[in-house]
C-alpha cells in the first residue's frame, strides 16, 4: 500500500490463528527478552532530569512507583488525604518533596522518618489541624518547612524537636491564636533565621511568652494579626534585620510597647503597611529603630502619608522609601523636603496625577524612582535635570506624548521604562542626553513611528523592547546608533516590511525577537539579517512566510548568521502547504535549536540538515509529515531531544536507521501510528524520555515486545503508558494496552499444538475414507450442481461498473519507479485509470477501510513486489484483501510485477505470496531487460482481460510462470 505506512499485522481478538503465525510470534517474543532494549513507565507521573512531576492528577495517595534515585519530588495539586509510614521508605536521597494543594489531614509517626537527605518540605493549602508528637521524626537535614493556610489550631511540644537544622518556617494563615504555640516551635530550632507567622490570629506578641526562644531570627513577618499589644521586654531579637508587622486585621490600634531602643537596634528593614496606630505610638515606633532603619514599606496607610513620611525622613540612615497605593493624587514641593538621604523612591500604584517641579528637589541623592501605575499624562517636570537618576519607571499611565527635553541631563540613567502608555511618535531627540541607558521599555505604547529616535544616540542601549506596538517596518539604519545592543524586541507589531539596511549597526546584536508579524519570504530576500552578525537568537514564528517547494535559493536568508543558536521560524496559514527550500538553513554551523512548529509543512528534504551539524534540538510538530526518510537525520548526529507531535506520522519506522545515538528526548505524541517496532527503540540507545501519548495502539501479537518493555523499570521513561489505549482490534478498542494479556493471545503451547494437530488429521482421514468409500458418486454430482448453480447466482448479480481499471499496491521505496515509470505508461499513454494511495485514498477515512474500498472499486489489483514490499506488514494486508477477493470471486484481479529477483526460499516465511504464486500468474521487470515493451504489452493485456473466466485464461497464458 502507501509508502511507509508498515505497521505490523493484527489479529483480532478471538480469531483464528494458524501455527505457523503462532509459531513466528512466539520467536519474536523469545528474541526480544534477549535483546537489550530497557524502558520504564509510571502510572501517574513523569521524570525529569531526576525530579519527579505528579502534579494535578487527582491522586489519593502517594504513588510508590517513584524511582529511589529522584532528588525533587512534586505532588502538588492533587487529592491526597493521608501521609502513610510507607510512602516514601525508598527515597533516601530526596532533597525536595512539595505537597501543596491536597487533602493532607492526617501524618503518621514517622512517615518522614526515612527522608533523611531532604532539605526542604512544602505542606501549603492543606488540612493539618494538628501537628501531632514528632511528626517530623527523622527531618534532622531539614532547612525549609512551609505549613501556610493548614487550619493549624494545635501543636504538640515535641512536634519540631528532630528539626534541628531549620532555618525557614512559614507557618502562616492558620488557627495559632498564642504567641505559647509559636514558642513551642521555636524552642527546638536553635538555627532558625526567618519566620513567618502572619494571619495567625494572634491577638498579643508579647517577648516573655517566647524565653529567649528566638535569639537567631534575622527575617520575622507577624503581619495581618488581630494584634492589640506589641511589646518586648527582653531582647529576644538581637539579630533581627527584617521586620513585618503591618496589616492589622482588627479594628482598633495597636499598642507599641518597645522601650529599650537597643532591642531593635540591627532591624534595617521595616513594613508598617496599612498598620493602625496612635500617631504618637508611631512616632515611638519609628524613633525606635531610628538608629538602623534602611527600608520603610508603607502601602495603604490608614493615616495623613505626608506626616508620617516626614518623621521617617527623619531617620539619617533611611534610603528606601515604599508608599505604593496611598491614594496620592498629587506631590507638592514640600512632601520629600527632610528625605535628604533616599535613594529609592516607590510611589506606583497611587492616583498621581500633578507632580510640583520641585518636589524631588531635596532629594539629592535620588537613584531610583518608580511612579507605576498612576494617571500622569506626560514625563514631570520634576524628574529633568536629576543627573542622579539610575532608574526611572513611568509605565502604565496615560502619557501621549514625549518630548526632546523630558530626559535632559539624564546623564546617569541606565533603565527606563516607558511601557503601556499612548505614544505614537518618538521625537527623534527625545533620547540625546541618555548616554549610559542599558534598558529602555516602550512596549504596547501604541508607537507607530520609530522617526529616527535611534539613529544617533543610546550608545550603551542593550536591552530594546518594542514589542505589542504597531510598526509597520524598519526603515534603513533605523537602529544604527545602537552599537551596543544585545536584545531587540519586536514582537506583537505589524511590521511587512524589511530591507537590507534595516538592521545596520547591530553588530552587537545577540537576540531579535519578530513573531507575530506580517513578514513574507520576500522581506528574507532583502538581506536584511546579514548584518547581524553575532546574532544568537532570531524568533520568525506566527509570520507569513511561506515556501511551495524545496527547490534550492539563490540567496539563503541566514547564510552571514554563522553564530546563530537558535532559530524559529513561521507557523502558517491553516491551508498553505508548505515546503522549506533545501538550503534553507544553509550558513547555520553553530545552530543548536530548531522549531518549525505549525507550518503546515508536508515534506522535509533529505538535505535539510546537511548545514547544521550541531543541532541538538528538532521540533517538527504540528506539520503534516506522513512520511520520513532515515536519511533526512544523517547529519544530525548530535541530536539530543526530538519533538514530533501532531505531525500525521504513519510509523515511527525511520529512526531505526537515522542513527540517532543521542537522542534522550522523544516526544511524538498524537500521531497516527498504533505498532512501535523493538528496532525503534535497539536504534536509540541513549534515549531517556519517551511521550507517545494521544496515540491509539493495536492490541495483539503487533505489541507483544512493547508491553513488557514498558513496565521494565530501567532506563527510559514512557510518559503516561498506564493511560495508552487500544484502537484495534474493534473488541479492544477503549482498553488499556498494559491490560492486554499478551501471554494468552501470542504464546504456543507446542504439547497442544501437537494433540490437535494428531487428533484432527487422524479423524479427517477417517471422515474422508468413509466418504469416499460409501459416497463417492454423490459428493461428486453435488459438487458440479453447486458449482452451476454459484456460476448462475453471480452472473445474476453483476456489480456496477468499477470506479478503477487498477489499484497499485507498493512500498513507499519503490515510489521513484511507480510514479516515474508504471504511471505514465498506464494512465498517460495506455489510457488506464488508476487508484494511487496519496491521490485518491479519502481523507479522515481509517487506512484499512480506504485499502478495501480501493481494491473492491477497482477491476484488478497490481501488487509492485520487492524485498521491501514483503517485509511491509500494510502492504501484506493489501495483497490479502486482494487474494480474498480472488478467492470468492474466482476472477483473475490480481497481476504480480516483480522489480526484483527474489528466490523462492526467502519467501518461504511469507506464506500467502508463496502460495499465490503457485497458481497465480505474474510479470518480472528484471527479467524484461531490453525487451521493456514486451513488458508493458504483456501488462496491458492482463489488464485489458473482462469478466470472462475463458478469457482470463487466454491473456494470461501470455505471462511469465515461476
Amino acid at each position: 500500500m502507501g509508502p511507509g505506512l508498515e505497521k505490523d499485522k493484527t489479529t483480532p481478538k478471538g480469531g483464528s490463528k494458524c501455527s505457523t503465525l503462532s509459531i513466528f510470534f512466539l520467536s519474536l517474543n523469545i528474541f526480544c527478552l534477549i535483546v537489550p532494549v530497557r524502558g520504564f513507565a509510571l502510572r501517574y507521573c513523569r521524570i525529569s532530569d531526576n525530579t519527579a512531576i505528579c502534579i494535578n492528577n487527582k491522586l489519593r495517595q502517594v504513588p510508590l512507583d517513584i524511582p529511589s534515585t529522584v532528588n525533587i519530588f512534586d505532588l502538588s495539586v492533587n487529592k491526597i488525604v493521608k501521609i502513610q509510614a510507607s510512602d516514601f521508605k525508598n527515597l533516601t536521597v530526596l532533597k525536595q518533596l512539595d505537597l501543596n494543594r491536597n487533602n493532607i489531614s492526617q501524618i503518621d509517626t514517622g512517615a518522614f522518618s526515612t527522608l533523611i537527605s531532604l532539605k526542604k518540605l512544602n505542606l501549603n493549602n492543606n488540612k493539618l489541624r494538628r501537628l501531632g508528637e514528632n511528626v517530623f521524626d527523622g527531618l534532622s537535614r531539614l532547612v525549609e518547612l512551609r505549613l501556610k493556610r493548614n487550619g493549624i489550631e494545635e501543636v504538640a511540644a515535641t512536634s519540631f524537636k528532630s528539626m534541628t537544622s531549620l532555618t525557614f518556617l512559614d507557618i502562616s494563615n492558620n488557627k495559632l491564636h498564642s504567641i505559647t504555640k509559636v514558642h513551642l516551635i521555636l524552642q527546638h530550632l536553635p538555627h532558625l533565621r526567618e519566620l513567618y507567622i502572619y494571619d495567625t490570629n494572634l491577638p498579643t506578641f508579647q517577648s516573655w511568652q517566647l524565653t529567649n526562644s528566638s535569639l537567631a531570627l534575622r527575617y520575622l513577618d507577624v503581619s495581618l494579626n488581630p494584634l492589640k499589644l506589641f511589646q518586648i521586654t527582653a531582647d529576644v531579637f538581637p539579630n533581627l534585620t527584617w521586620f513585618n508587622i503591618g496589616g492589622s486585621r482588627g479594628k482598633q490600634n495597636m499598642i507599641w510597647d518597645v522601650r529599650n531602643k537597643t532591642f531593635l537596634s540591627r532591624l534595617s528593614s521595616l513594613d508598617i503597611s496599612g498598620l493602625r496606630m496612635t500617631p504618637g505610638d508611631m512616632k515611638t515606633l519609628l524613633e525606635t529603630v531610628n538608629s538602623s532603619l534602611t527600608s520603610l514599606k508603607m502601602y495603604a496607610m490608614k493615616y495623613k502619608i505626608h506626616t508620617l513620611i516626614k518623621i521617617s525622613c527623619t531617620i539619617p540612615t533611611m534610603s528606601t522609601l515604599k508608599l505604593q497605593s496611598n491614594g496620592l493624587k498629587s506631590i507638592p514641593s514640600d512632601m520629600f523636603a527632610s528625605c535628604v538621604n533616599v535613594t529609592k523612591l516607590d510611589l506606583a500604584g497611587n492616583k498621581l496625577v500633578n507632580i510640583d517641579e520641585n518636589a524631588f528637589t531635596f532629594m539629592r541623592s535620588l537613584r531610583i524612582l518608580n511612579l507605576n501605575r498612576n494617571k500622569l499624562t506626560s514625563v514631570p517636570a520634576a524628574i529633568q535635570n536629576r543627573p542622579t537618576l539610575d532608574e526611572l519607571d513611568l509605565s502604565k499611565n496615560n502619557i501621549s506624548e514625549l518630548r526632546r527635553h523630558d530626559f535632559a541631563n539624564q546623564t546617569l540613567l541606565r533603565k527606563l521604562s516607558l511601557y503601556n502608555n499612548i505614544i505614537p511618535v518618538l521625537p527623534q531627540d527625545v533620547f540625546r542626553d541618555l548616554n549610559r541607558l542599558q534598558t529602555l521599555k516602550l512596549q504596547t505604547s501604541q508607537i507607530t513611528k520609530l522617526n529616527g529616535a535611534f539613529k544617533k544616540y543610546l550608545p550603551n542601549l542593550k536591552r530594546l523592547h518594542l514589542n505589542g506596538n504597531k510598526l509597520s517596518g524598519i526603515k534603513p539604519g533605523e537602529f544604527k546608533g545602537l552599537r551596543s545592543l544585545e536584545n531587540l524586541s519586536l514582537h506583537d507589531n505589524e511590521i511587512k516590511t524589511l530591507v537590507k539596511e534595516s538592521f545596520t549597526g547591530l553588530t552587537n546584536l545577540t537576540e531579535i525577537l519578530l513573531q507575530s508579524n506580517l513578514l513574507t519570504k520576500e522581506e528574507l530576500k532583502t538581506g536584511a539579517f546579514n548584518a547581524l552578525i553575532n546574532l544568537r537568537r532570531l524568533d520568525l514564528s506566527s509570520n507569513h512566510i511561506i515556501y511551495k517547494d524545496n527547490s534550492l535559493l539563490p540567496h539563503p536568508p541566514f547564510s552571514k548568521l554563522s553564530h546563530l543558536e537558535e532559530l524559529n521560524v513561521p507557523s502558517q496559514r491553516r491551508r498553505a502547504r508548505a515546503r522549506l527550500p533545501q538550503n534553507f538553513l544553509e550558513g547555520l554551523g553553530n545552530l543548536l535549536l530548531f522549531r518549525i512548529r505549525t507550518s503546515q509543512l508536508v515534506e522535509l528534504h533529505t538535505g535539510m540538515f546537511k548545514h547544521t551539524p550541531r543541532l541538538q534540538t528538532l521540533d517538527v510538530s504540528s506539520n503534516d509529515l506522513r512520511y520520513l526518510d532515515s536519511k533526512l537525520f544523517a547529519p544530525l548526529q548530535n541530536l539530543s531531544a526530538l519533538y514530533m507531535s501532531r505531525a500525521s506520522l504513519q510509523s515511527l519506522d525511520f529512526l531505526i536507521d537515522a542513527k540517532l545515538t543521542k537522542l534522550e528526548f522523544l516526544q511524538v505524541r498524537k500521531n497516527q501510528y498504533s505498532v512501535v517496532r523493538h528496532e525503534v527503540i535497539k536504534a536509540l540507545p541513549a534515549l531517556l524520555y519517551l511521550d507517545l501519548q494521544g496515540n491509539a495502539f493495536t492490541c495483539d501479537c503487533s505489541n507483544i515486545w512493547f508491553i513488557p518493555w514498558l513496565k521494565n523499570d530501567t532506563q527510559t521513561q514512557v510518559y503516561d503508558a498506564y493511560n495508552f489505549l487500544c484502537n484495534y482490534p474493534p473488541v479492544m478498542r477503549g482498553k488499556k494496552l498494559l491490560d492486554f494479556d499478551f501471554n494468552s493471545f501470542c504464546t504456543v503451547d507446542v504439547d497442544f499444538i501437537c494433540f490437535v494437530t494428531t487428533t484432527c488429521t487422524i479423524l479427517c482421514s477417517m471422515v474422508a475414507t468413509f466418504t469416499y468409500h460409501f459416497m463417492r458418486w454423490q459428493l461428486v454430482y453435488a459438487y458440479y450442481l453447486f458449482l452451476a448453480w454459484l456460476y448462475d447466482t453471480k452472473n445474476k448479480n453483476m456489480q456496477a461498473e468499477n470506479q478503477y481499471d487498477a489499484f497499485i499496491s507498493y512500498n513507499v521505496h519503490d515510489e521513484p519507479w511507480v510514479i516515474g515509470d508504471l504511471l505514465p505508461k498506464l494512465e498517460n499513454e495506455q489510457g488506464w485509470k488508476l487508484c494511487l494511495h496519496h491521490r485518491d485514498f479519502e481523507p479522515g477515512k481509517p487506512i484499512i477501510d480506504n485499502i478495501t474500498d480501493a481494491i473492491y472499486g477497482s477491476r484488478k489489483t497490481i501488487c509492485v513486489i520487492s524485498r521491501r514490499y514483503l517485509e511491509s506488514e500494510w502492504c501484506s494486508r493489501e495483497i490479502q484483501a486482494a487474494s480474498f477477493r480472488l478467492f470468492d470471486e474466482q476472477k483473475d484481479v490480481l497481476i504480480l510485477v516483480f522489480l526484483e529477483e527474489i528466490p523462492g526460499y526467502l519467501m518461504s516465511p511469507y506464506y500467502r505470496m508463496r502460495k499465490l504464486l503457485k497458481r497465480q500468474s505474474y510479470l518480472s521487470w528484471p527479467r524484461a531487460g531490453e525487451h521493456s515493451e514486451l513488458f508493458w504489452e504483456k501488462l496491458r493485456q492482463a489488464l485489458k482481460t473482462g469478466q470472462d473466466l475463458d478469457e482470463d485464461r487466454f491473456h494470461l497464458s501470455m505471462l511469465e510462470r515461476p
